[in-house]
């Protein structure tokens, strides 16, 4: 027997957002949240949808067939991200169920934390900090800590979407040397000039830049994007940057490469078994490591929970969502 259409439509959130943009489902929807501080386990999430017509997930949340079928009243998933990499997207069409994201609200905080790394690695900021709570500095000597600049050198972007086009207007300033590879995305001349970036193959990208940063959605042709001949082709004087997804990066030949020498350094946000790190990372002092920041603002994650609930509230409206995955599904 189908649900009723007098019915007040269910919602599960699976992980504690900001307030003001869950307060919005008051009075709209019947809704509730996951009280633990924590990633529901599997058997939590299966129970918790059994009768939602939404779910608000988060990338932690893999969000497949077994999920689907948990949920026969399910009618649309409300991912609070960008990428959609733990939703089986092509299930979900195939069910009718709608998919939506929270693109263009985080590009420019994700770009700040893409320079915050940048500079801090080059500069060596972390270990300096260690080395000072550590008690370890008795005066100013002239090779100590020495680390690179980052003005007027050539800076790297693979995946030149909103995000890579928003790290690029912020290297201008450095004066920097611009290269870029997207097999997406092919920016219009005039966008090129704006941004004084040159399209190149990748390898070129790999070999000509002091740093490399990575842009890019996790598919199938970009899982282990950078591997150990990637990392080789940049030299040991190059650093990589990582705020894209853990997986486009093999993070076990990163660690021999970094501990070889093969490359000077890497700043990373995200890991390829997320929230581990591959065994040897977290010793080695040429690697900043943080805990997924990208969008880690309260302005950003405010407007992605907006976002997100405006998705919900709209569809359940009879009305387009501003940001759907799948759009074939609403007819």
């Amino acid at each position: 027997m189908g649900k009723d259409v007098t019915d007040v439509e269910k919602v599960y959130v699976t992980r504690q957002l900001p307030q003001s943009a869950l307060d919005r489902l008051d009075g709209k929807v019947e809704w509730s949240v996951n009280p633990h501080d924590r990633v529901l386990e599997r058997d939590e999430l299966l129970e918790a949808v059994a009768d939602v017509d939404g779910l608000l997930s988060l990338l932690t949340d893999t969000i497949d067939a077994e999920v689907f079928d948990a949920a026969p009243n399910l009618r649309i998933v409300a991912n609070y991200a960008v990428g959609y990499n733990n939703i089986d997207v092509d299930e979900a069409t195939k069910r009718g169920i709608l998919v939506t994201n929270t693109p263009g609200v985080l590009t420019e905080t994700t770009a700040d934390l893409t320079w915050a790394l940048i500079m801090a690695i080059a500069r060596r900021v972390v270990e300096g900090d260690k080395f000072m709570r550590a008690g370890k500095y008795v005066g100013w000597a002239p090779m100590l800590l020495l680390g690179s600049d980052v003005y007027g050198k050539t800076l790297g972007i693979i995946g030149m979407g909103q995000i890579g086009q928003a790290v690029a207007r912020r290297a201008i300033g450095f004066d920097m040397e611009i290269l870029y590879s997207d097999v997406f995305v092919d920016l219009p001349p005039v966008a090129e000039h704006l941004l004084h970036a040159d399209e190149v193959e990748i390898d070129e990208v790999l070999r000509r830049s002091d740093f490399v940063t990575l842009h890019v959605p996790l598919v199938e042709e970009t899982h282990h994007l950078i591997g150990r001949r990637e990392l080789e082709l940049m030299g040991p004087n190059a650093y990589l940057i990582n705020a894209s997804r853990g997986p486009v990066v093999d993070e076990e030949a990163l660690v021999e490469a970094l501990r070889e020498g093969v490359i000077a350094g890497a700043a990373l946000d995200v890991f390829e078994d997320e929230p581990a790190m591959k065994p040897g990372l977290a010793e080695l002092d040429n690697v900043i490591v943080l805990p997924h920041l990208g969008s880690a603002t309260i302005e950003t994650r405010t407007e992605m929970a907006d976002l997100a609930v405006t998705n919900l509230l709209s569809f359940f409206a009879g009305e387009r969502p501003p940001t759907p995955v799948n759009p074939d599904v609403l007819g």
